[in-house]
């Protein structure tokens, strides 16, 4: 039968969050047997990591546990999902992992953003619009995996190595290996526990930061030789349309880390980078630097993140995109 605990009270253990306590979250984990979990769209090390790290996780307390993503899981990744096996279930109890909100998963997992379906929802995101009955958001934790790492380690149980892999993989992409600003001492301390397991961690942060594809190597060429400077030079853009990426080869899953291009010029406090996903839908990544919210600033356009990264969705031609991006930038830097 499924069951579900009493919704916590809000409280200001981390910043904009609904907080429970790990004990409550495991309890759960003990009291239910069917878990499907969600990951978002356009998958990331953190997604995944935390999807297939609660999935092991809970596969080795006997239960029975699935992991779907809207866009399927990316070659990029396989190392996480060598020996998982979908098993046949119905499932009773729904989590969605480092989703802020519903848009995020996806029209492959359309049925899961209707109101109700969600049992409950683990985040790290400040934006995270507490669409589950039960959430979890820890605002100024650096990554998901982080968050189910310190819920595992309150269960008592010991993980197995694979387990640990897919959550190192989660802390180490969402912290740009350990380079953002969202890293913190115990980010180190809790990668450097996962480290002691054996999860060949050198070889993990060579295929997810080192290692490229021709294809994605063009890309990048292309997106930085073609870069626009705007507001002063305040603001940098990258644009990366369907036609590049056909023209160059590249998989769509190759492009994590290029939002962080832009910014990277030397006097930008504004990196943006759009990537059409349709014919006239664009994804758009927003790097800051402390100067200014990029949580704030897609929440302009009805997204949001993390305070120094963060996204939206924006429906129009490319140059409506780029000129509704830029009126908003021009009047957030007063410019």
């Amino acid at each position: 039968m499924k069951r579900t605990l009493r919704s916590p009270q809000r409280t200001d253990r981390y910043r904009k969050g609904y907080c429970m306590e790990y004990s409550e979250i495991n309890r759960i984990f003990e009291e239910n047997d069917k878990f499907l979990i969600l990951t978002h769209k356009s998958p990331d090390g953190d997604t995944l990591g935390s999807g297939f790290g609660l999935c092991y996780f809970l596969r080795d307390m006997g239960k029975l546990a699935n992991v779907v993503n809207s866009d399927g899981f990316p070659d990029r990744y396989d190392f996480m999902y060598t020996e998982y096996k979908e098993q046949d279930f119905e499932p009773e109890y729904i989590i969605a992992v480092d989703i802020a909100d519903v848009s995020l998963m996806g029209s492959g997992l359309a049925k899961y953003q209707q109101a109700g379906m969600v049992d409950l929802c683990i985040d790290h995101h400040i934006s995270n619009k507490h669409f589950a009955k039960l959430t979890h958001v820890e605002g100024q934790t650096a990554a998901a995996a982080h968050i189910l790492y310190k819920i595992f380690k309150e269960s008592g149980r010991k993980l197995r190595d694979i387990t640990a892999k897919c959550l190192y993989t989660g802390i180490a992409t969402d912290t740009g290996c350990f380079k953002y600003e969202n890293t913190t001492p115990e980010t180190h301390m809790a990668a450097a526990e996962l480290m002691a397991y054996d999860i060949d961690f050198a070889n993990v942060n060579r295929k997810m930061f080192d290692v490229k594809s021709k294809g994605r190597l063009k890309v990048e060429q292309a997106v930085t030789g073609g870069m626009e400077y705007y507001l002063n030079d305040k603001c940098a853009m990258i644009t990366i349309t369907t036609e590049l990426m056909e023209r160059c080869g590249a998989d769509p899953a190759e492009f994590d880390g290029l939002a962080s291009i832009p910014l990277s010029a030397e006097g930008v406090v504004l990196g943006i980078t759009v990537k059409q996903r349709h014919s006239n839908v664009y994804k758009i990544s927003v790097r800051t630097t402390d100067e200014m919210d990029a949580s704030a600033f897609c929440g302009l356009f009805g997204g949001g993140g993390h305070i120094r990264a963060a996204g939206c969705e924006i429906k129009g031609t490319l140059e409506e995109v780029k000129a509704q991006l830029l009126e908003k930038a021009g009047q957030v830097l007063g410019i």
